[in-house]
């Protein structure tokens, strides 16, 4: 692989095809570092606030690929990445050989393995970069990125994502970004079924749920969902900072990763039926705290 310098607002232009709850602010963050920025979005007014700031606009992934160095995705499913990076109008059609793809959804290990390959034949390259951190951690620039693929690559890439994120960690060859948001979307399944059922246990017996926040998010039960995503459920704010139907896609993501190793993961499965229920109660497109909505509605609690 030939050497590759930092890629750097003076001489770089980025590529974004995504602008849902956290892509926005994300692209916005590139845009504001001084990187010139394409965007590319299925409704263009969804990126008006970024074609204010500046930002031009291309009509498909792959015109916007053929006017960029370095193009990044947040979608919403496996399907979308792939329709956006390997279709006929994608991205990689329209990459020149140099060009980086850097899928930023969260997405199928063995769909960032097939992309750096098609990259690969391409003379082009490819970065898996999962997040988390939510539309909290992306408007604040704050997010983790989890990246698979070359590490010259990776370092190329570093200035654009220390725009977006504080957490920032190579994790091995292609595929393992997606692997590590795995194991990301693994804690915090477990996790947000004990903070919902915390809150739940602690209105029933009439506690000040607020005053129960300040003492329990100091200790060992102090989590980043308890924290962040505790006291918009106290509001009644059920709002996505990231939607449940995303999340129930990570969900089957992950189990058919453990199916495949032959691993049994019992509170997995169980956070994942649970995540169903909230979703046949109507509440796909809210956030993953609306699982408080649902266990609410199993125990008939007002």
């Amino acid at each position: 692989m030939p050497s590759m310098n930092p890629k750097t607002p003076e001489t770089t232009t980025l590529g974004w095809m995504g602008t849902g709850v956290m892509g926005r602010w994300m692209c916005e963050h590139l845009v504001k570092k001084g990187f010139k920025t394409i965007v590319y979005t299925r409704t263009q007014a969804k990126a008006s606030p970024l074609l204010d700031q500046g930002a031009a606009w291309a009509k498909n992934p792959l015109e916007l690929a053929s006017r960029c160095d370095i193009v990044f995705g947040i979608v919403g499913y496996p399907s979308d990445v792939r329709e956006v990076f390997l279709g006929g109008q994608g991205a990689l059609a329209g990459a020149r050989p140099g060009t980086i793809l850097v899928d930023m959804t969260t997405s199928q290990p063995s769909l960032a393995r097939e992309i750096a390959l098609a990259a690969k034949a391409k003379g082009c390259y490819a970065l898996d970069a999962p997040v988390s951190g939510g539309d909290i951690g992306a408007r604040n620039a704050a997010l983790s990125i989890m990246v698979g693929g070359e590490k010259e690559i990776f370092d190329a890439v570093m200035p654009c994502f220390e725009a977006m994120g504080k957490t920032i960690v190579h994790q091995g060859p292609s595929g393992a970004g997606q692997h590590t948001k795995m194991v990301n979307q693994v804690l915090i399944a477990g996790n947000m079924v004990g903070v919902c059922e915390a809150l739940l246990y602690g209105h029933k017996a009439g506690l000040n749920l607020d005053t129960v926040l300040q003492s329990v998010g100091g200790g060992a039960a102090a989590s980043w969902s308890l924290n962040n995503l505790g006291p918009r459920i106290l509001k009644g704010d059920f709002e996505p900072g990231f939607f449940v139907e995303h999340f129930l896609k990570d969900l089957m993501i992950v189990m058919e990763e453990t199916r495949a190793m032959n691993l049994a993961l019992p509170g997995l499965a169980l956070a994942e039926q649970l995540y169903r229920t909230v979703k046949a109660h109507g509440w796909g497109r809210k956030g993953t705290q609306a699982l408080y909505l649902a266990l609410c509605q199993i125990s008939k609690v007002e």
